[in-house]
C-alpha cells in the first residue's frame, strides 16, 4: 500500500510518513502490521470523540439506510441538516441563529468573505499576521506567508494584515473595511490566545467603522477549549462564526453561522448568491448532530480543563520552554526547531502520534480527542519527554 500511496496519491510534502492504516477505534490508530498508536492529534482537531465513536457511527448507518444525497443544498428540507442548524443555534448568542452548511472550513470562509462584501458593499479585508483559514484562493489571500502565496498570485486584492493582540494596529480598520477575520485562537502561529482587552477593542472598532467581525472556530470549536466554542468565553458577539473540522466527528464539513438578516442576502440580488451540491449532506449532518449531542452529555467538555492540567504537569521539562494554548489545544514549544520533526517521528515509532504546526516550527501539536484518559495522558507525556531529552541531552 505504501508504494501505491506514493505512486498514485498526490503528495502535499516530501516527508509523509505514510503510516499504513488498518483501522482506528477510540483514541487509537492501528496499522496493517498490528502496531497500536495512541492518537494525540485527533486528525488535526477533527475527532473530538475519538475514532468511530458508537454514537456517530450509529447515526451514520441509520441515515445511510434512509437516504443519502437527494438534492443540492437549500432546495429540500432534510431533517438531519435542519436539526443540526437548530443545534448550532442553541450554542450561539443572538442574533447568530442561521447556519449555511458546506463541505469544509475553507469553503465556509469563502462564503463568509462573499457575504461580508455583499452586506457591507465594501471590498477591503483585514486578517491577522500568521493567520491560517484554509488553502482555497480566498482563504489563501488571508494568509501573510508569502512563500506559500507567491506561486499562486494574483490572489484577492485589498487584503491587509495586522498583528494579533496588537492594539495600535486596530487603527488600520476603517470605513473601507468589509470584514476583520480572526481565529479565536491562532492555530498555525503557535496556539496564540487572544487578550480579552484586545478582543473587546477589536469588536468596538468594528462597530465604529461598520466592519463585520468574522471569527474562525474551526480548530478551537467543539469543546476543545472547555466550551463548545471558544469565543463564547469572552464578552463579544461576532457577526459571523466559521466552524468545521471536529463538527462532524470525522467526516468533512464546514459551517457559516450568522444572523438571519445577513444570510438571507444569499437568496436574492443575486439569487443563488452562494451554492453547493453536497453542503448539508444528510449523512454528514447526522454525524455532526450526533457529535454535538454526545458532547452535550456527561463531563467530556467539563473535564477538558482537568486534562489540560495533567498535560501541563506531565510536560515539565527543561527542554520545553512553554506550553501554549488552552484546554486540549496545546503546543509544546521547544528551545529551537532543529529536532521538532524528528521528535514527532520518533514518538510515532514508539506508539504515540503528535504533529507539527504550520508557522511555529518549534511547536509540537497536542490536540487529542476529548475522550483521552488520564492514564493515556501520562503515557503520551512520558514518551514525549523521553524522546525530547534523548535529542537534546
Amino acid at each position: 500500500m505504501k508504494q501505491d500511496f506514493f505512486q498514485y496519491q498526490a503528495p502535499t510534502t516530501p516527508f509523509a510518513p505514510a503510516l499504513e492504516v488498518s483501522h482506528a477505534r477510540g483514541n487509537y490508530i492501528y496499522d496493517v502490521h498490528g502496531n497500536e498508536y495512541l492518537d494525540c492529534v485527533a486528525g488535526v482537531s477533527a475527532l473530538p470523540l475519538g475514532h468511530c465513536h458508537p454514537a456517530v457511527t450509529t447515526a451514520i448507518k441509520k441515515q445511510v439506510d434512509l437516504y443519502m444525497h437527494v438534492m443540492v443544498y437549500g432546495e429540500y428540507a432534510q431533517e438531519p441538516a435542519v436539526e443540526l442548524c437548530k443545534k448550532i443555534a442553541q450554542h450561539m448568542p443572538e442574533p447568530l441563529q442561521m447556519t449555511y452548511l458546506v463541505n469544509s472550513g475553507t469553503e465556509a470562509m469563502e462564503a463568509a468573505i462573499k457575504l461580508a462584501r455583499r452586506v457591507t458593499g465594501r471590498s477591503e479585508l483585514i486578517s491577522m499576521q500568521k493567520a491560517y483559514h484554509g488553502n482555497t484562493m480566498g482563504s489563501l489571500s488571508l494568509m501573510d506567508y508569502e512563500e506559500r502565496k507567491a506561486p499562486f498570485r494574483p490572489l484577492l486584492p485589498q487584503v491587509k494584515h495586522i498583528k494579533f493582540n496588537c492594539m495600535s494596529q486596530l487603527n488600520l480598520i476603517t470605513s473601507l473595511t468589509a470584514a476583520v477575520i480572526i481565529e479565536s485562537i491562532q492555530g498555525g502561529a503557535g496556539f496564540i490566545i487572544p487578550h480579552a482587552s484586545w478582543l473587546k477593542a477589536l469588536k468596538k472598532k468594528c462597530e465604529q467603522t461598520g466592519a463585520l467581525l468574522i471569527i474562525d472556530e474551526i480548530q478551537p470549536g467543539m469543546g476543545r477549549t472547555g466550551s463548545m466554542f471558544y469565543f463564547t468565553q469572552h464578552d463579544i458577539i461576532p457577526d459571523m462564526v466559521i466552524t468545521g473540522k471536529g463538527l462532524a466527528g470525522g467526516l468533512p464539513i464546514g459551517a457559516l453561522t450568522a444572523s438571519v438578516k445577513h444570510l438571507n442576502m444569499f437568496k436574492e440580488a443575486p439569487m443563488l448568491g452562494h451554492i453547493t451540491t453536497f453542503g448539508g449532506n444528510p449523512v454528514i449532518a447526522s454525524a455532526a448532530l450526533a457529535t454535538m449531542t454526545e458532547l452535550e452529555k456527561g463531563d467530556l467538555i467539563k473535564d477538558v480543563r482537568i486534562k489540560e492540567l495533567r498535560f501541563r504537569e506531565s510536560l515539565k521539562n527543561k527542554n520545553i520552554k512553554e506550553i501554549r494554548g488552552t484546554g486540549l489545544m496545546l503546543a509544546a514549544i521547544l528551545s529551537d526547531d532543529q529536532y521538532t520533526a524528528a521528535i514527532v517521528d520518533e514518538c510515532r515509532n514508539r506508539g504515540v502520534i503528535f504533529f507539527l504546526l504550520l508557522f511555529e516550527k518549534k511547536a509540537i501539536r497536542i490536540t487529542p480527542p476529548l475522550t483521552i484518559t488520564q492514564d493515556e495522558i501520562t503515557k503520551s507525556c512520558a514518551i514525549l519527554n523521553e524522546v525530547i531529552n534523548e535529542f537534546y541531552d
